[in-house]
């Protein structure tokens, strides 16, 4: 059964995650007040509704408890996203992420059960900043607060060792669970794969264990 998903507040945050949906061809139910972003947004999102996102009768009536996943991505209006996350836990949707506007917003949101609080700017800085300090990561993203996956390019150093040889779970602590080869993705590959240089390594792990595999085993 496909998965379902929501947005409230379709703000530069909130509306991109719509598009963004739209364009891999998954439901979303697209929420705000402001009937000039609901129309804007009409044409990306399965459904649109142009609602108060803190009323609980309205939010039973959009039939939120079949949805998988909220997403609440209110601008400035710290209130309604707390008021609003509280009510979506307490109907008892399994996964509510809301954007958070500082670390106050964050402590608040984490105290009501939300499952993962969001900084679209503070995430985006991280992962700039990262992607240019070095040229062996190509990308990187945020798990929680101390594990992510990054994708790590594989230099001469590993250029035709296997997956045996590198031993990076022992030796470092995290694990290799890809490999991005030109155009094809490669899943839990096996131990005899032999790297080439170029190739993309997805690697999770714990922050510390990956940066000490970035530096010293690659």
């Amino acid at each position: 059964m496909k998965k379902q998903f929501a947005v409230f507040g379709l703000g530069r945050f909130g509306g991109s995650l719509v598009k963004a949906f739209s364009e891999l061809n998954v439901d979303v139910l697209a929420v705000d007040l402001d009937k000039d972003k609901v129309n804007e947004y009409a044409e990306f999102a399965t459904h649109v509704v142009q609602a108060n996102g803190i009323d609980e009768m309205t939010l039973k009536a959009l039939g939120i408890r079949n949805f998988d996943h909220v997403f609440v991505s209110f601008g400035h209006n710290i209130e309604g996203s707390i008021l609003t996350s509280l009510l979506l836990k307490e109907l008892g949707i399994s996964q509510v992420w809301a954007k958070a506007q500082n670390d106050y917003h964050q402590r608040v949101l984490e105290k009501i059960g939300v499952d993962r609080v969001i900084h679209p700017e503070r995430d985006m800085a991280k992962r700039i900043a990262r992607h240019i300090v070095t040229d062996k990561m190509v990308d990187y993203f945020e798990l929680s607060k101390n594990h992510s996956i990054v994708e790590i390019r594989a230099t001469d150093k590993i250029h035709n060792k296997t997956l045996v040889e590198l031993d990076v779970r022992a030796k470092y602590g995290c694990n290799i669970v890809a490999f991005q080869k030109d155009e094809d993705t490669i899943i839990v590959p096996s131990s005899d794969y032999k790297i080439q240089k170029g190739d993309i390594l997805i690697v999770i792990g714990h922050n510390d264990d990956i940066k000490k595999f970035e530096g010293e085993g690659v």
